[in-house]
């Protein structure tokens, strides 16, 4: 391609896409505002752009394909201009990325903070095809945003990488081991979010129960863990946001993340915060010291994704899960025993390779036992890498269907129930939007355990708390509400 005239005549325009989770969202938040510090134009993904960035997914076949079609699609949206892919797809499948012609640059996932720099030596040195960082992944990489594009929300992430290697993922494989972000780091975005006027930030991560494993002495364990800038090459000026993580033997129970739970309780000191909403969380976290020190904070709301993926423990064992249904059941009694009423939601695989008809009916049953709030469904996919791509006795496409739907129909049945245990009850809705219904206008938005509500309004009331009772259902997605205020 030739780039000879690259962004002499006018002011280089940028545009992105973020394909996945709400970590990826972040991250592209992140490098957005690197683009734009180096005064670029951000233009909408659909528009004509000399810059494209996709942040693609790698975490189903399905994620990969839409990798894939959205970086050709840059292509022909303008053929001079420079597509750049970035993240979990372009890091595993780096190799087969940089034979792809429609793509100029590939990116993996720790450097992105680089990015700027990449894309300065590409159009230095047309022979710089690719920039891909496979070796390491051992430091965390902080791409620190200033701002956000939802309203009233605010996602901040915390961590990066996961070291479970459940069989059925690729994940550790695209994000590396667990990487930890200092504190000082984390509660400096926090608090510049909170001046901004956002009054909720959700805590988020590859897996978040994972946060601060890393800071760890070698050889210690969680009880007794020493932070010393030696041991994990803390920059001079980080040490002061560290001193929160060094406890005394005993201060919590054995099994405990406590680095977790610290930070936590200083976010929750943030003056004008009201709310703190958690990410996916590993079901071993859930220790009583862990629960109890959650509830004696105002600002944590009682909505916790448990992520399960099967009720029965032979399909638990094939996928590596690292906990038994007895466990994750005594885990949903103590987040009931410590919150009223709290919105436990999770994940479900269908079809996973050895399913038996009996090992559903026993999910199936386990389901209707715990009354989740919410549960997201997935058939099972193999992800090339895994162990789970290589196991034998697979389900039937046709089967993974029937079972999908079975599942898909029984979380409407519980969301419908735990909707219904609400009519009655006076909540606190935060104002994310205003949205017209055949006709009137509402201001729509969550309480803290995300149950999606809506008060009859004219006036705008975005990023506003109301006190709402709530009356009855609207429509299948949220509550219609009177306002109290």
């Amino acid at each position: 391609m030739d780039i000879s005239n690259y962004g002499k005549n006018n002011r280089k325009t940028v545009a992105f896409l973020t394909l996945g989770c709400k970590v990826n969202s972040y991250e592209t938040q992140g490098i957005k505002k690197l683009f734009e510090e180096e005064d670029y134009s951000v233009v909408e993904f659909h528009e004509k752009a000399d810059v494209y960035v996709i942040n693609t997914c790698t975490v189903t076949n399905i994620a990969d394909r839409k990798s894939r079609q959205m970086l050709h699609k840059a292509r022909k949206m303008n053929e001079d201009a420079i597509v750049m892919a970035v993240g979990c797809y372009a890091q595993a499948a780096g190799e087969q990325l940089k034979e792809d012609e429609a793509i100029d640059i590939v990116v993996g996932n720790n450097r992105k903070k680089d990015i700027i720099h990449i894309l300065k030596a590409y159009i230095d040195d047309n022979t710089i095809d690719s920039i891909i960082d496979i070796s390491g992944n051992i430091e965390y990489e902080d791409l620190e945003i200033l701002d956000v594009s939802e309203k009233t929300r605010a996602y901040i992430k915390i961590q990066d990488g996961c070291n479970q290697f459940c069989s059925y993922c690729i994940i550790p494989y695209a994000r590396g081991r667990v990487r930890s972000r200092f504190a000082k780091s984390i509660l400096r975005e926090a608090k510049n979010l909170v001046e901004k006027g956002y009054q909720e930030i959700v805590l988020t991560g590859i897996h978040l129960s994972s946060y601060g494993i890393d800071f760890k002495k070698e050889g210690g364990d969680m009880e007794t863990a020493d932070v010393k800038a030696a041991d994990i090459s803390v920059p001079e000026e980080e040490i002061d946001g560290l001193d929160a993580f060094i406890r005394e033997p005993g201060d919590y129970e054995p099994g405990t993340n406590y680095y977790l739970l610290d930070l936590i309780k200083q976010l929750d000191q943030i003056e004008g915060l009201k709310r703190i909403r958690l990410g996916s969380l590993e079901p071993r976290i859930v220790t009583e010291s862990f629960v109890k020190g959650l509830s004696e904070l105002e600002t944590i709301c009682p909505h916790f994704h448990l992520s399960l993926q099967s009720g029965c423990n032979s399909t638990l064992k094939r996928m590596n899960r690292k906990y038994t249904t007895e466990v994750y059941l005594e885990k949903c009694l103590l987040l009931r025993k410590y919150f009223t009423n709290p919105a436990i939601t999770t994940d479900i695989i269908v079809g996973f390779p050895g399913e038996t008809a009996e090992e559903f009916e026993q999910t199936k049953e386990y389901l209707r036992n715990i009354q989740f709030a919410q549960m997201h469904i997935f058939k099972f996919s193999p992800r090339k890498g895994t162990r789970a791509a290589n196991m034998t006795d697979p389900v039937k496409e046709e089967i993974k269907a029937e079972r999908s739907n079975e599942l898909l129909h029984l979380a409407e049945e519980m969301s419908d129930t735990y909707k219904r245990s609400f009519i009655g009850k006076t909540e606190k809705l935060l104002v994310e939007e205003e949205t017209l219904i055949e006709g009137d206008t509402y201001q729509i938005g969550h309480n803290e355990r995300y149950l999606k509500l809506a008060v009859k309004s004219e006036k705008s009331l975005t990023n506003q708390i109301l006190s709402v009772k709530v009356k009855e259902f609207l429509n299948k997605e949220m509550m219609f509400c009177e306002s109290m205020d």
